[in-house]
């Protein structure tokens, strides 16, 4: 048999190629498909005691379909006659294959004429449809996911090991460990033993009978006995174990569907306040949060981005999803709740004002437009505190070199060690402060970056920007500075250059008017003091003319010494009025005053 969407009902096979079944399995399978069907027939107030007789006129099968599908099938007919039964049997085959069920090799007159083969099939077919196809686990086959699911229930439990639905449940412990795992307390799993199989399976039959009511459906010993349990059988009623342990929720939902007529009200009125309580929690919230998504501020820090961040990012994760399964149970209940009084014929639910769900959607809508707005100005403002970290982390690189750069320059530009140079040596201080001054204007640029980052941190509202400011400042007011003192070392260099300069020029001149004035000098004293030994008047007054003409040329020789004497003069004036230690000192001759004082002695002579 198979079902046409493709579910688990495979075809079996062997109902077609055998004419008979095996005689074990055909004992087992009328045990076990007798009991489960008088399960569900007990229900309706009957039983069957042979299978394939009590189910020939139909009405029984009729009657098990309506039980174990909860629905009602067409009205049987009563008669007696053959065909009678044939119809009754056909409205059942009909309703099992408006089930998705497709029927192969199973006709109303076999059952009619109470075919043991095709009856059994017939039967299985319908625990397949009814009892193991809505067994569903992980999108496995019915059959597959069974199988799975006592492979998972019994995985703890030793010398269980379910790869099958016959050899795997010979000994028994299989069925005990199922029960114990739901059921601890109907049986000791400890004191079980692999080696006595009957007592196991009784035992598990007896408990299953008693606690869980699941009607024995297998015989002990033909489960011992028989090589291969038929599998039919065992999987029929280890289904029965898997609906009373998972269909707990099933049940109820049957019971509630009984006890529906009767607690509509109720059930409606509790959706009516669930809903007006979800509602009022749930705007409440959403008016506590937007605010806080709309508050776009900070301490203008990195460390406070991260922690908006920090909490944004747990509001996402732990505050939000509840929020939004909360909405979802809302929007859910409240179509549950509108359905329901639709079929009651109550008029619709009109919830408190404000609390509409289109008011809560466009509440929802607000906080998720403010949730975005808040994400995105995080974004925003974290690219920036990060691209003005950047920025002040380059500030202070910058700011460091250019003060360890500026360091002790303007205790060298202050410098008066000028003033005791000589000409050379206050020339080679000028070489060294023009080299200075390209030093300066090369470092002009790095200056203009640290103002120009100092500006891009303001702009961009940096929280220190006050101390980046100040230090800003006294890097330009430093700058400023060393420009002038450069400018005033330069004035102050190129003038004590000219002074230098003039002082030497002055010392050249008197050297060269110096030397041949002592040379004269030299020369008429040697002459004044020399002894003349004469013997006539016309001696003495050759002499005496000679001396005459030397006398008139002393006039001219007082004006060369006066002019002389002015140069030194004039060399002393200009070294005492700049402070010139060095420039009285003459590198071109060591002539000075002595040429006045021999000049002095000459004239007294």
């Amino acid at each position: 048999m198979m079902m046409s969407d493709g579910g688990y009902m495979e075809q079996e096979e062997e109902w077609e190629r055998e004419g008979l079944l095996d005689p074990a399995w055909e004992k087992q399978q009328r045990k076990t498909f007798t009991a489960w069907c008088n399960s569900h027939l007990r229900k309706a107030g009957t039983q069957i005691e042979n299978i394939e007789e009590d189910f020939r006129n139909g009405l029984k099968l009729m009657l098990l379909l309506e039980v174990i599908s909860s629905e009602t099938l067409p009205k049987p007919d009563r008669g007696k006659m053959r065909f009678h039964h044939i119809a009754n049997v056909n409205k059942a085959l009909d309703f099992i294959a408006s089930k998705g069920v497709k029927l192969v090799s199973i006709g109303a007159e076999e059952i009619v004429d109470g075919n043991v083969k095709m009856t059994l099939g017939l039967i299985w077919t319908i625990i397949l449809r009814f009892a193991i196809q809505d067994i569903s686990v992980e999108e496995m086959t019915a059959k597959e996911g069974l199988l799975l699911w006592c492979q998972r229930k019994t995985a703890p439990y030793k010398n269980v090991n379910v790869q099958n639905f016959h050899l795997s449940w010979k000994d028994g412990l299989a069925f005990c460990a199922l029960i114990h795992r739901h059921r601890p307390d109907l049986l000791d799993y400890s004191k079980l033993t692999k080696d006595n199989p009957i007592h196991n399976l009784n035992l598990a039959f007896d408990v299953a009978e008693k606690y869980l009511n699941i009607p024995r459906m297998l015989d002990p010993e033909d489960m011992v006995n028989t090589p291969k349990p038929d599998e039919r059988a065992v999987m029929t009623y280890v289904s029965c174990f898997y609906h009373a342990f998972q269909g707990a929720q099933q049940a109820e939902t049957a019971a509630n569907r009984i006890c529906k007529v009767l607690k509509v009200n109720q059930e409606n009125e509790r959706l009516m306040e669930e809903y007006e309580r979800l509602a009022s929690d749930l705007l409440e919230w959403i008016r506590r949060t937007t605010p806080w998504l709309e508050n776009r501020t900070t301490d203008n820090t990195l460390v406070g981005v991260h922690k908006k961040l920090d909490e944004f990012r747990n509001y996402r994760r732990v505050h939000k999803p509840p929020r939004v399964e909360q909405k979802a149970r809302l929007e859910t209940n409240f179509n549950t709740l509108q359905t329901k009084l639709r079929l009651s014929n109550r008029p619709a639910y009109l919830p408190s004002e404000g609390k509409m769900v289109s008011d809560i959607h466009n509440a929802w809508k607000g906080l998720e437009m403010a949730e975005k707005g808040f994400e995105e100005w995080l974004l925003s403002e974290m690219m920036r505190l990060e691209r003005l970290d950047h920025l002040a982390q380059k500030f202070k690189h910058k700011a460091d070199i250019h003060e360890d750069w500026t360091h002790g320059k303007e205790e060298m530009l202050q410098s008066q060690d000028f003033r005791n140079c000589k000409l050379n040596e206050l020339k080679a201080l000028k070489k060294k402060h023009e080299a200075f001054e390209s030093d300066l204007a090369a470092h002009q640029d790095r200056v203009e970056q640290i103002a120009a980052i100092a500006q891009e941190l303001n702009a961009l509202d940096y929280h220190d920007a006050a101390s980046v400011n100040a230090r800003c400042q006294r890097i330009c007011d430093q700058w400023d500075r060393l420009g002038t003192l450069t400018q005033k070392r330069r004035s102050a260099l190129e003038e004590a250059e000219r002074v230098l300069e003039k002082i030497d020029t002055l010392h050249l001149e008197f050297a060269k008017r110096a030397a041949p004035f002592n040379n004269w000098l030299d020369g008429a004293r040697e002459d004044l003091v020399d002894m003349f030994i004469v013997h006539t008047m016309e001696e003495i007054q050759g002499l005496i003319d000679a001396h005459e003409q030397f006398k008139q040329t002393l006039g001219e020789a007082d004006k060369e010494h006066k002019s002389i004497t002015a140069l030194a003069q004039e060399v002393q004036t200009i070294a005492t009025q700049c402070q010139i230690p060095g420039g009285i000192e003459n590198p071109y001759t060591t002539l000075t005053s002595i040429v006045r004082i021999l000049f002095y002695a000459l004239i007294k002579c």
